[in-house]
């Protein structure tokens, strides 16, 4: 009876999804105006028009699950405990699957001024526990007496980087399903990666819970880019996940299954792309559009929704 009864809370989330008219979500919290990826950019964005909550995650080295979407400490936006600044191109120096998340919490992710988002309010925050960020938004949605938000998450994961900056997908999976589960927004999340080992993992072992495909044109010279910090690692590696040379089709050839949603780089988007996945029963929902202009005229193509860094845009 109880497996039945969550069956139907799935399947009524899910049709609710479906019926949206347009999904607005706000990448990383909205990170025009609040630091990436922290309490304060996910509770400012819910009092925006924001349907869905954008994240990250990574793995500690104690197995904790945290919000960031480098898998090091970036020299973009970190600033050290003493105050001073991470040289540049030494991030992967400070990878967090091999520090304990007691020293990655020392480090500061808000006081940095970042150039291409003047607007961004500057506090000292650090990156947050997964769970600490889903009791936040569930809290603050209630007390805002807004709807509660779904959230689309993103497995840092690739086929290339297993045991260098994250554990293998399966476990990644589990430490961030148990949390999910934990905290019952199951029916509320997208699970999303451009790692189509960790979308198979999610349809395998939780089917009913909604997906998307991330895909970026990985051509020979972003290819070469991938490559420079991997010196030994094959070459086949850096090829088990789409890369648009061959369309949506050819996209769809690393999934055995139809995933919820397309989520492409915006600028791969054409009317026929929308009308090639709306056939194949999928949402397109773009990343990463930071203007009305370039909003409008991707509805007027017929996207479904959009990931956005700044919620201004949704007003």
């Amino acid at each position: 009876m109880k497996n039945a009864f969550l069956s139907g809370i799935f399947l009524i989330a899910t049709q609710l999804y479906s019926a949206q008219t347009f999904d607005n979500q706000a990448h990383r919290g909205g990170k025009s105006l609040y630091p990436e990826n922290t309490i304060p950019a996910m509770k400012n964005a819910l009092k925006m028009n924001v349907t869905t909550l954008e994240m990250d995650l990574a793995i500690t080295k104690d197995k904790k699950v945290i919000l960031s979407h480098d898998s090091f400490l970036s020299p973009e936006l970190v600033t050290k405990p003493d105050g001073t600044y991470i040289p540049k191109d030494s991030g992967f120096y400070y990878k967090i699957y091999e520090m304990p998340y007691a020293k990655i919490q020392t480090f500061d992710v808000g006081l940095k001024k970042l150039e291409n988002y003047p607007d961004q309010k500057k506090m000292k925050v650090q990156k947050p526990l997964f769970s600490d960020i889903i009791d936040a938004c569930e809290s603050y949605s209630r007390e805002l007496k807004r709807p509660l938000p779904y959230y689309n998450i993103e497995t840092k994961t690739r086929p290339f980087s297993d045991h260098i900056f994250h554990p293998e997908p399966k476990e990644f999976v589990d430490l961030m399903m148990k949390i999910i589960l934990e905290k019952g927004i199951q029916d509320r999340a997208i699970i999303q990666s451009f790692d189509p080992r960790t979308l198979e993992i999610i349809h395998k072992e939780y089917p009913k819970i909604m997906t998307a495909l991330l895909v970026e044109k990985v051509d020979d010279k972003k290819l070469a880019q991938q490559q420079y910090y991997f010196k030994n690692i094959p070459l086949e590696k850096f090829k088990l996940y789409p890369n648009h040379l061959n369309g949506v089709s050819g996209d769809m050839k690393f999934l055995s299954f139809t995933p919820t949603i397309y989520s492409p780089d915006h600028r791969l988007v054409t009317p026929e792309l929308i009308q090639e996945c709306h056939s194949l029963g999928m949402k397109v929902i773009p990343w990463t559009v930071n203007t009305k202009e370039r909003l409008q005229e991707l509805k007027n193509m017929g996207i479904d929704g959009v990931i956005s860094d700044d919620p201004r845009i949704f007003e």
